[in-house]
């Protein structure tokens, strides 16, 4: 059986074990949102957004007090669950489960796979791999080769003249963040969700992949409860990676152009990108997400093969295999959580980047949901969570081994002691055409910023309005303005330390609730194969 969106926009009236989701539901005029969501989501982010901006010293010392706590409260469960997700995705890749169809035996893909990959990618990494591909690779190795407390694995990898070991261990940290672990969060979700609303005919939202676990009590306040969550997750997860961004193309402009770094035109950045980011949405996810995505990506490896062909001519293909093989080879040690050695590295990096990607779960997660119908689980499961992560791979040996042998040979020691929103450029400013390479930098900072954005609002809205895919446009915009406006205040109120430990707050308790859906996936594959779905 294959589910139209019509026929899912339908889902609400005609399905009786759907008549909790209608409970609240408001409609005024072109608006219909499910106030029992929408409304509280909507108070607790502004009230957060006042709180920044009009008390940015006290909401600094809070974020920070509640970094120090989360990490300190929940490291051992965060790190449990985002090592197990990665099993079960894993597991349920070569279960006979994998010949599940999302949307029934019938159904065919929406999308041909270079759009469905192309945004996909670019609404789950962008805007992070663009920002970290030199700063992380490059930090990790200054840190391990100098000994400092902030180096993976402190104290247990002795570097005595040789920064072979200190490369190979700071690229299989930078991978462990970037490629397994984040996409198997991410799959989880999606699958959950697609597998509820594609094959039982149930609500897009975030609620109903928890159905096969709670049943009927996912329309009532437990529903309620987690839809809210979920919109704080996303939101502030978002607004992080949209303070990076913001950041990172205000330094690619002063680079270029000398525009000055402060705070008055980081806002004005944000404004002028949601002038963009409105446009893409009201062009929609076929127009606007999907062209500037492939785009993106067209740009991207561009920019890639620039770099590739300039810093390394080609002997960068050997070293992705030596990265991959010392990813593996240190695996066991950075994905553990209990007594670790480098406190201060995993808190720091690890913990905060396993948060993050929970924070991003609901909003990545149900936007490859809804671009995913067609696919089979086995298929689904490979594709997003190896391709992504091999190209994440490349991306950051490309990037960051540039920057390092760099450093290494003497020819651009500059960028050690370079800000973290200016290492691309400074790194391409010892290659050719540094002008033009740092123009696409911008470009692709600035276009992952619209698609990551509009994607967002898209999900935002979806969940507001309580599972309904067709909403009018003036909805998402709303949620395309409080984005910014979070993204705005915690930049105001302590910049990127504001940023990371907002998503810290919201990811480490979402945690818990996809591992709980993860129970409720089992179960709902377990019923969709006995279907013959």
């Amino acid at each position: 059986m294959q589910t139209s969106h019509k026929q899912q926009e339908n889902a609400l009236s005609e399905n009786p074990q759907n008549e909790g989701m209608q409970k609240g539901r408001w409609k005024w005029g072109v608006i219909d949102v499910s106030l029992m969501v929408s409304l509280p989501a909507a108070l607790i982010l502004m009230g957060l957004v006042g709180y920044a901006l009009f008390m940015p010293l006290h909401a600094e010392q809070f974020f920070q007090d509640v970094f120090t706590f989360m990490t300190a409260n929940f490291s051992t469960s965060t790190g449990f669950f985002a090592n197990a997700f990665v099993v079960v995705c894993f597991g349920l890749m070569v279960s006979p489960w994998r010949k599940v169809r999302l949307g029934g035996k019938d159904s065919r893909p929406d999308f041909g796979f270079v759009a469905w990959f192309s945004m996909l990618f670019a609404a789950g990494m962008g805007i992070g791999l663009v920002f970290y591909g030199v700063n992380e690779p490059l930090t990790h190795y200054l840190n391990i080769y100098n000994g400092t407390a902030d180096a993976p694995l402190a104290g247990t990898i002795t570097i005595t003249g040789n920064s072979a070991e200190a490369i190979k261990l700071g690229m299989a940290s930078t991978i462990l963040h970037w490629s397994l672990h984040p996409w198997a969060i991410y799959a989880l979700l999606a699958l959950s969700l697609a597998l509820a609303s594609y094959n039982f005919n149930l609500p897009f939202s975030v609620r109903t992949g928890f159905y096969f676990l709670f049943g009927k009590h996912v329309w009532g306040p437990l529903g309620h409860l987690i839809d809210i969550l979920a919109i704080l997750a996303t939101t502030l997860g978002l607004a992080t990676s949209l303070g990076y961004g913001a950041n990172q193309a205000l330094a690619g402009f002063n680079f270029l152009f000398g525009v000055d770094i402060n705070t008055t035109n980081k806002i004005i950045l944000v404004f002028c990108v949601a002038a963009i980011t409105v446009l893409s949405l009201w062009l929609g996810v076929e127009k606007g997400v999907r062209r500037l995505s492939e785009v993106n990506m067209g740009l991207a490896a561009c920019l890639c093969l620039f770099v590739l062909v300039c810093a390394s001519g080609f002997s960068i293909i050997g070293v992705f295999a030596s990265n991959i093989i010392s990813y593996f080879r240190y695996l066991p040690a950075l994905s553990g959580f209990i007594d670790r050695p480098d406190q201060s590295f995993f808190n720091g990096w690890t913990l905060f980047y396993w948060a993050w990607w929970a924070a991003w779960a609901p909003f990545v997660g149900m936007f490859i949901a809804r671009i995913s119908r067609g696919r089979t689980v086995g298929e689904f499961l490979f594709y997003v969570l190896l391709a992504p992560s091999l190209v994440s791979i490349f991306w950051m040996s490309v990037f960051g081994g540039a920057a390092v042998e760099q450093i290494v040979s003497g020819l651009n020691p500059a960028l050690a002691d370079t800000v973290p929103e200016l290492q691309l450029f400074v790194m391409l400013k010892a290659l050719p055409l540094t002008g033009i390479t740092s123009l696409i930098g911008i470009t692709l900072v600035v276009v992952f910023f619209i698609t990551s954005w509009d994607s967002g609002a898209l999900v935002l809205d979806t969940i507001a309005a309580g599972g309904r895919l067709e909403t009018h446009k003036i909805q998402r915009i709303f949620w395309v303005g409080l984005i910014g406006l979070v993204a705005i205040a915690l930049l105001v109120g302590g910049g990127l330390q504001s940023l990371q430990s907002a998503a810290i707050m919201s990811g480490f308790p979402f945690m818990f609730v996809i591992a709980l859906m993860t129970v409720s996936l089992i179960i709902g594959l377990r019923r969709a194969a006995k279907q013959g779905m």
